[in-house]
This record gives structure tokens, sequence and C-alpha cells, in this order.
């Protein structure tokens, strides 16, 4: 079976509300930032690599009130708090000991993942990783999916996804991905011996 894992919200910590609460105080202020900045379509634009982040941080001044620096600081700022979750980690090593493929599907943007790969190791589990920014392409659309399964020789069958967005999970639903909807590492493997991913034990 091929597992194929999300980065944000699976491997490490994305907590948008706690980011921006650590960054501004006034929960009016927060409301805007986490409305206009974070959950706008240009947002997804980041992710998807087809808007300079420049450009983001102008638009996004204008749409919040803030200032251009203000909204500079924030976006620096939340690659560092992508931080592993240290129980799907050391889940990510168990089932690579144990002989399973694993890859990485995720949308991400190009500062994310830059700071990610640089700063930490577990991406050695992976066979292989597709990243949103980098092909112009996202979660949930069927573009993404179909680079995964054709790219790397997969079948949707032997697949699983395991994601913490039912929309993603739907979205490779279509290609005949067997899904986990994240919740907890613990719940994860259980799922997955269910699945039969860990038959030396």
């Amino acid at each position: 079976m091929n597992l194929v894992f999300d980065l944000g919200g699976v491997v490490v910590k994305w907590e948008p509300d706690l980011i921006i609460a650590k960054r501004f105080n006034d929960p009016a202020v927060r409301a805007v930032v986490r409305k206009e900045i974070i959950g706008h379509v240009d947002w997804l634009e980041l992710d998807r690599g087809t808007l300079p982040v420049g450009d983001a941080i102008v638009r996004a001044a204008r749409r919040t009130g803030l200032s251009e620096a203000a909204v500079a600081e924030f976006l620096s700022q939340v690659p560092s708090e992508l931080v592993p979750i240290a129980d799907t980690v050391k889940l990510l090593y168990r089932l690579k000991a144990r002989g399973q493929t694993l890859y990485c599907l995720s949308n991400m943007h190009i500062a994310s993942i830059e700071h990610l790969e640089k700063k930490y190791s577990f991406w050695e589990v992976f066979t292989a990783t597709v990243i949103s920014c980098r092909l112009n392409m996202c979660k949930p659309e069927p573009a993404i999916y179909a680079y995964l399964l054709q790219t790397y020789r997969l079948q949707g069958s032997q697949t699983v996804l395991i994601d913490d967005l039912e929309a993603n999970l739907i979205g490779a639903a279509l290609f005949d991905i067997k899904t986990i909807k994240f919740e907890t590492a613990a719940q994860c493997e259980r799922e997955l011996r269910e699945l039969g991913c860990f038959k030396t034990d």
C-alpha cells in the first residue's frame, strides 16, 4: 500500500487562529486577518505558487487596512509556526521501517516548504513529495491527484491519502484512492492497521 500524507495539520502543526493571536491583540483585527488573509482566495493562490508574495502583501493590506509592513511581518512569521507533530513523525518512521512506501502531498506556500525542508529531517521517510506551489495546482483539484498517480505510477486502489480536510479526501476518492481523515496520530494508526499497514506486528 502507498501511503500519502498531507503536511499542515497532519505532519506539522497548522493552527491559524493561534498564529494570528500571537501577532494581533485586537479581536476585531484577528477576525479580519482570519477572513481577509488566511481565509481569502489569495492564500490559495500563494499555495498554488501563482501569486507573488509581494503582490499578496499589497492586496492584503488594501483589504484589511493593515500596513504592508504588518502584513509582511505576519506572513514572514508563519513558516516557523509549522512545527512537527512528534507522534505523527514517529508514526512515519515506524511505517517506513515496516517497508511501507510513503509520499507527501500538500498545499503549501514556497516560504513554508523551504523553511521545513531546511530545518527538519523527516523528509527522508518520503519516496517523493508533491507540493502545490511547485506545480501550480492544489488539492482538491483533480489535476494534482492525477499528477501524483501518473508521475509515480501508483494505482488509486493501492493508495491511501491521510489528510485533515474533508474536501481533499473527497477529491482523492474520485481517483479510487482510499482515505483517512486525520485527527490524531493514534487514530490514524488504528485506521492504518485496519487497512493492514502493520503486517509485521
